[in-house]
């Protein structure tokens, strides 16, 4: 071996040392190299949720904040001209009586929906034991909230007319049909919010149902060999697990009541004292042109059922039921 061959070996040598101590190699830093994958590792996450991020805030938080920015102002929903009104719209809201009066209608909807908590919680501890022909109750009674709004809408107004379906069937019966069910504001109002039990029975139907099923039957077992009767298996043993469900119906039912819109406005157009917050604000924005108010209307509508769930949260926390 010469001793140029001899001098290149050694520095050979030396550069791979150096290498090995630096942590270098002939593809690249290993640092660098997991710097990255840690970089990726952590990306990963936000890059398959940027496009619903981006649509969330597109469609959501900015026409919010938009809405936010036409209450203040006396913009018509058409002219590029806004006017600057300070909180005057919401002083209107609440000085006028024909503004908020129709807060009132709200509390026919939410006596409605106690009524279809109760009833669908009724139907699914039954249902949820062995009984004939279970399937087919379960579908009866999902079925009306699978059917469109406007349909039911105009199905029930055919109901409610003088000389249809109920005075037809309330006649077999010897009863005075001679009744305009939509013609004054109670009985119309009533009427309403009965079709809304008919249809939203069914959902809360399938989330207590869910709820109940998802108990361990173990549990039924050792409280029927303890001589538990249905009643007692359901204060102690559904009641408490359905808790977290119960509440969310709760808070549902609520917002609901607040944001009745389809079936009074199908059947109704908001007449004869039936009128909800919803329709009305439709009406001042598109009816009157009075955007910048429906704005504010609509901006205390979601303060309200934000302050009301918050409400309920406080009052009914969430527990961690553990039934095992």
């Amino acid at each position: 071996m010469t001793k140029t061959t001899e001098v290149a070996s050694v520095n050979t040598h030396r550069a791979a040392t150096s290498r090995r101590r630096t942590g270098a190699s002939s593809t690249g830093h290993p640092r660098e190299r997991r710097t990255w994958g840690r970089l990726l590792r952590r990306a990963t996450p936000w890059m398959f949720l940027a496009a619903p991020l981006v649509l969330l805030i597109t469609f959501t938080y900015v026409p919010v904040g938009n809405m936010i920015y036409y209450s203040f102002t006396d913009w018509d929903g058409i002219s590029p001209d806004r006017k600057f009104t300070g909180a005057d719209n919401y002083v209107q809201i609440f000085t006028r009586p024909e503004l908020f009066r129709v807060f009132f209608v709200s509390f026919y909807y939410l006596a409605a929906s106690v009524a279809q908590i109760a009833i669908a919680l009724y139907f699914a501890t039954v249902l949820s034991f062995d009984l004939r022909f279970r399937n087919l109750f379960k579908g009866l009674l999902f079925f009306p909230y699978l059917i469109n709004g406007v349909a039911i809408g105009f199905v029930f107004l055919y109901f409610f007319q003088d000389g249809g379906t109920l005075d037809s069937v309330l006649s077999w019966f010897g009863a005075d049909t001679d009744h305009a069910w939509l013609g004054d504001p109670e009985s119309a109002n009533t009427s309403l919010a009965g079709v809304s039990v008919w249809r939203f029975t069914g959902l809360n139907f399938v989330l207590f149902l869910g709820a109940i099923q998802s108990i361990p039957g173990e549990l039924y077992e050792a409280a029927q060999l303890d001589g538990a009767t249905r009643w007692q298996q359901f204060r102690h043993i559904i009641a408490p697990s359905i808790r977290p469900v119960l509440s969310l119906s709760v808070i549902l039912a609520i917002s609901g009541s607040l944001a009745v819109f389809e079936i009074p406005y199908i059947m109704t157009g908001g007449a004869t004292g039936t009128s909800t917050f919803v329709i009305q604000t439709v009406k001042l924005a598109f009816q009157f042109n009075k955007t910048g108010l429906a704005s504010a209307a609509a901006v205390v509508l979601l303060l309200i059922i934000l302050l009301i769930t918050w409400i309920q949260r406080r009052l009914v926390p969430d527990e961690k039921v553990d039934l095992v």
